[in-house]
């Protein structure tokens, strides 16, 4: 078990070594880096869209109903929803979420050529390969991904507002408050960069079990999940280590 999980982990800086060759040429890479973000960024708005809203609105009625106490303003619950979104949800729930979208689409895609020949034939061809197909995924995941949290963070306030506004649960105004109180701009770097490396990791993972995937179409199945575990459990870690070294 151990050799096998260093053999992979081996494996996988030779393959981002392959991957971050200097491209043949630039204005093919840019076009593919054009097409990716269209297939992993701009496909994936509407999913977090929708969940950030709605994560939003539950956020509200779930701390307002926890700070009930006349003596706390409910200024506070705006505040509250807001460091939730910036510190955890924006980043880490949606990293999750976009595992599944993000890296199912990536190593089903990348395993599919390779079980059907078309990665062999493009090194017959002396076409780097990965460096091809894996670095314009990588570069558009990892640059564009914080503008997805951004979205999430203004769509879960967004959310927020429109559960205040009709059930009255605070006063309007408070929640407005709250929202603008003792804001640190450092915060939402810190949940920008941690997308970055998530979105890095879901890239770059995804793609090395597609690249190797073999077995026919069960096997792209078997790289397809095995990814998404793997990627599922990184995020927690790294999450954990992040936020450690950027917040104490």
């Amino acid at each position: 078990m151990l050799n096998k999980f260093l053999t992979n982990v081996g494996r996988y800086f030779l393959f981002l070594k392959m991957v971050f060759r200097r491209p043949e040429k630039w204005k093919l890479l840019w076009r593919q880096f054009i097409i990716e973000a269209d297939k992993l960024i701009l496909s994936s708005i509407i999913i977090v869209g929708v969940i950030s809203v709605f994560i939003g609105g539950v956020l509200v009625i779930q701390t307002a109903s926890n700070l009930e106490n006349p003596i706390i303003d409910k200024m506070y619950i705006g505040y509250m929803v807001r460091e939730s979104l910036i510190l955890e949800f924006c980043s880490t729930m949606i990293a999750l979420i976009l595992a599944g979208k993000m890296g199912s689409n990536i190593a089903s895609e990348i395993g599919s050529m390779r079980i059907t020949e078309q990665i062999d034939a493009m090194d017959m061809m002396g076409v780097n390969s990965a460096g091809f197909l894996v670095l314009p995924k990588i570069l558009a995941a990892t640059i564009l991904s914080p503008l997805l949290m951004l979205l999430s963070l203004a769509l879960g306030l967004f959310g927020g507002w429109i559960v205040v506004e009709s059930t009255q649960i605070i006063p309007p105004p408070s929640y407005i408050t709250g929202i603008k109180a003792f804001y640190n701009g450092f915060y939402v770097f810190y949940s920008c960069f941690k997308m970055s490396l998530f979105c890095f990791m879901i890239s770059s993972i995804s793609s090395f079990n597609g690249y190797y995937a073999k077995g026919g179409s069960l096997g792209v199945g078997r790289s397809s999940t095995q990814a998404i575990v793997t990627i599922s459990i990184l995020i927690l870690l790294f999450d954990l280590i992040v936020t450690q070294l950027m917040l104490y």
